[in-house]
């Protein structure tokens, strides 16, 4: 789609081209919209839009990644520029481009891409690079929906179950039967795959109505994740999730993940909570989301099965900015050189055990970013189903070779700017700070 002197160039955030008539807000919406609307009007949807227009976002907050699991061609743009915009005009948007166009071009939107799945092994089995280097596209959900998703889109595993997100339909407090109920579904609609569950990951943005928001501070970085552990009916549920698996265990393969750990001393203490649970033949994790966890990585793999990387909240930590706060988002940077010293460091730092580290968040999904993770050697990946495909793509047009002399070039980068030149995306799309 050519960018014409009326159209708009917004930032991309879900791949697809769709066209439909302007709706601001979402009421009234139906599958011919594009809904344009603010952060704070995203909720759940019965009938999903054909895009997504939202204005002033941050792309890492709690919110706006919900939408990153509905597969709807998605676009941010500035107040300024959705000011331009009038209720019931015809649109076309591409989430790829993030370019907005009045009208519906002649020729027909290209179709998404489609799972190849031409692995020898296709079930659960990793994603293949241009000169065969295996890499694995796991799939983080928060419903089963999600989990049938992934395995249609030949997921290597279920990389992340956000169980915050496993909620009774009455709103009441989860329960042990409850969790093993609900559980049970996932493992089952996922088998084969692997399903790794992170125990409870409450976080200021991320409140279910069972517990007090009173009980939590309203710092971005405060009371959540293990921190949280102690306190009820906090405490109470985790032992419920605890007792749900431990019923579970003999039945399926699955792991388990603990969220938000700093010190590997940490680690050890709530291993051993868990250890008076679940037998010793599920693996159990360790979630690196600050920096402090990343750079002593090392520390952590000798003790922990696995490590996952939790690139959103990381990027919080990194920048000193609340990933929930629109006003921020500048200051989140993806491209920031910075971002990928630290990641390379992590990655020297793991050595043999880099294996084991799986990277989590949005950060790999963002256009371009995933050939400079291959190139620091990061080889697994927990993303959103409907990413799948389209990282697919990604994978297979990459070699081991190209993706580590780009990395090279992304981590000897000067500033932001440059990053984006190297990766041949727009630089006015990005500013490193609020101007």
């Amino acid at each position: 789609m050519a960018l014409h002197e009326n159209d708009i160039r917004g930032v991309p955030y879900f791949p697809g081209v769709a066209s439909g008539r302007l709706q601001k807000g979402a009421s009234g919406m139906n599958t011919q919209s594009i809904v344009l609307l603010s952060q704070d009007e995203i909720t759940a949807y019965p009938v999903l839009p054909a895009g997504f227009i939202v204005t002033e976002a941050a792309p890492f907050s709690h919110t706006l990644i919900a939408l990153l699991g509905l597969g709807v061609p998605t676009v941010l743009i500035t107040a300024r520029q959705a000011a331009s915009l009038k209720q019931g005009a015809l649109l076309q948007i591409d989430g790829a481009s993030g370019k907005i166009s009045e009208g519906i071009a002649e020729a027909s939107p290209p179709a998404p891409p489609r799972h190849r799945d031409n692995r020898q092994d296709k079930t659960g089995s990793p994603f293949l690079m241009a000169d065969g280097v295996a890499v694995n596209l796991c799939a983080s959900v928060r419903r089963l929906t999600a989990v049938n998703q992934a395995v249609a889109q030949g997921a290597t595993c279920i990389g992340l179950v956000r169980s915050e997100f496993l909620l009774p339909m009455n709103g009441r407090q989860p329960n042990q039967p409850f969790y093993r109920e609900t559980c049970r579904e996932l493992c089952e609609a996922a088998a084969p795959l692997t399903v790794t569950f992170r125990l409870l990951d409450l976080a200021t943005d991320k409140v279910p109505g069972w517990v007090s928001k009173s009980a939590m501070t309203s710092q971005a970085v405060g009371l959540q994740g293990v921190r949280l552990y102690h306190i009820d009916p906090v405490r109470t549920v985790v032992d419920a999730q605890l007792a749900a698996l431990a019923d579970l265990s003999g039945e399926f393969v699955f792991r388990l993940l603990v969220p938000f750990l700093v010190r590997p001393e940490e680690y050890a203490y709530w291993l051993s909570v868990i250890r008076q649970h679940l037998p010793d033949t599920v693996a159990v994790g360790a979630m690196a989301e600050t920096p402090a966890a990343v750079l002593d990585i090392g520390s952590l793999l000798e003790q922990a099965d696995f490590v996952a990387i939790g690139c959103n909240d990381l990027m919080q930590g990194l920048f000193s900015a609340d990933r929930d706060q629109p006003a921020l988002r500048h200051y989140l940077d993806p491209y920031a050189p910075v971002l990928y010293r630290l990641l390379r460091q992590a990655a020297e730092q793991a050595g043999r055990s880099l294996p084991l580290v799986q990277l989590c968040g949005v950060l790999s999904q963002l256009q371009g970013v995933l050939p400079v993770l291959l190139g620091l050697g990061y080889r697994t990946f927990s993303v959103d189903a409907p990413f799948i495909p389209y990282l697919e793509q990604v994978v297979a047009a990459s070699s081991q070779a190209g993706c580590e002399a780009l990395a090279g070039q992304v981590c000897a980068a000067a500033s932001t700017y440059e990053v984006l030149e190297i990766l041949q995306l727009p630089t006015d799309r990005h500013p490193p700070y609020l101007s």
